[in-house]
């Protein structure tokens, strides 16, 4: 196992003593350290498309926000509007600044009328939560921050429900078995209380546990257990962002920033029906009328030389966007990227472009996202 030099002042996960005995490699993440991988990244990212992964996410934000206007307020918060949403459903939406720039991308869970969950990035969790408690004045609610008390681990890969389901409790298990794509329900998971939910990141089936941090250790391992017959691995941070640039899903930070709003970020659908006002609303309204300047753009390309994230990339001589993340694909056997490219270039699935890479130009194409699609 190895650590970052200085990483003294991050956060450990409540998981952090059992990544260590599995060997795991540590890495900054926001203000956390966190496992990178515990092996071989590519053995971790295909056990997650082949069978089944696990993942410690207690790095990510949890907020509580209850009280009679809580589904009102956050839709003043968010981009989107909460208030339609249906108990035990989930939304994913953005927090944008009065500017529209996007602070982050986030999901929310509707638990009960007056009840919410709500899921930020881990680098963000901080500036969202001090963000929706300087929005609240006014409304009828209240906010707890959970992040230091709640863990949080994510099943993945197409044997995920055959590996959480036998450890729900035996009343709740039909109802995890059956439970949507973006919605959540309360059970128990190894006997211990949990929220479950079935979202995911990765581009597989998949389901995400929140349980306190005293019995987090408890849950890990008896999912480890579970999943021995289906050669589950633990899997990193290195595996989850490969898994998620195939599935061609943003990432705050690299595709995601306030240097952007959502109509760039291909989310505009979000509040085009959306008659309340929001932060943001007067300017994110202007630039959906007017169309985005630039978007979030796939790339594919046949040589081996993968294309990383700050790279320019050209038509002729035109400078014409920026890749936001690139690697080798491990699924599909050859590179993939995310790029924003300007809306004036005109570029469409198929257009041939060069990036640029280390002083030399290579050939991509133009490709529609996602890269990798699984079989439902």
């Amino acid at each position: 196992m190895t650590d970052n030099t200085d990483n003294a002042e991050l956060k450990n996960s409540p998981l952090h003593a059992e990544h260590e005995k599995l060997g795991a490699t540590f890495t900054a993440f926001g203000p956390w350290n966190m496992p990178l991988k515990y092996g071989n990244e590519l053995d971790e990212h295909r056990a997650v498309r082949n069978s089944v992964g696990l993942f410690d996410l207690s790095h990510m934000g949890e907020i509580w926000v209850n009280g009679p206007d809580a589904a009102k307020f956050l839709s003043y918060c968010f981009i989107s509007n909460l208030e339609p949403l249906k108990v035990g459903k989930a939304k994913y939406s953005m927090i944008c600044d009065a500017e529209g720039g996007i602070i982050d991308d986030l999901i929310s869970y509707r638990l009960k009328e007056d009840k919410f969950l709500v899921v930020p990035n881990a680098g963000n969790a901080q500036v969202v939560w001090d963000e929706l408690n300087a929005r609240a004045e006014g409304f009828d609610v209240e906010l707890n921050n959970e992040n230091e008390t709640v863990a949080l681990i994510a099943v993945q890969g197409p044997k995920a429900m055959e590996v959480l389901v036998p450890l729900v409790n035996d009343a709740k298990q039909e109802e995890v078995a059956e439970l949507p794509y973006y919605a959540a329900t309360s059970g128990q998971v190894a006997k211990e209380h949990a929220i479950i939910a079935r979202t995911g990141y990765t581009g597989e089936d998949g389901f995400e546990i929140y349980v306190y941090k005293d019995v987090a250790a408890t849950v890990w391992n008896e999912l480890l257990k579970a999943g021995a017959e289906y050669d589950i691995l633990p899997c990193g941070l290195a595996a989850r962002d490969s898994l998620r640039l195939e599935a061609g899903m943003p990432l705050y930070g690299n595709e995601l920033s306030r240097g952007i709003t959502p109509v760039e970020a291909g989310m505009a659908r979000a509040f085009a029906k959306k008659e309340a006002d929001f932060v943001g609303a007067e300017v994110l309204r202007q630039r959906a009328e007017e169309g985005p300047k630039v978007t979030i753009t796939g790339l594919t390309s046949e040589q081996r030389r993968a294309a990383r994230a700050g790279a320019e990339v050209y038509v002729g001589d035109t400078l014409v966007g920026t890749v936001t993340s690139g690697q080798p694909s491990p699924t599909l056997g050859y590179p993939v990227a995310l790029a924003l490219l300007e809306t004036s270039a005109g570029l469409e699935p198929g257009a041939e472009v060069e990036v640029d890479i280390r002083g030399k130009r290579y050939p991509f194409t133009v490709a529609q996202t996602p890269f990798y699609s699984r079989e439902k």
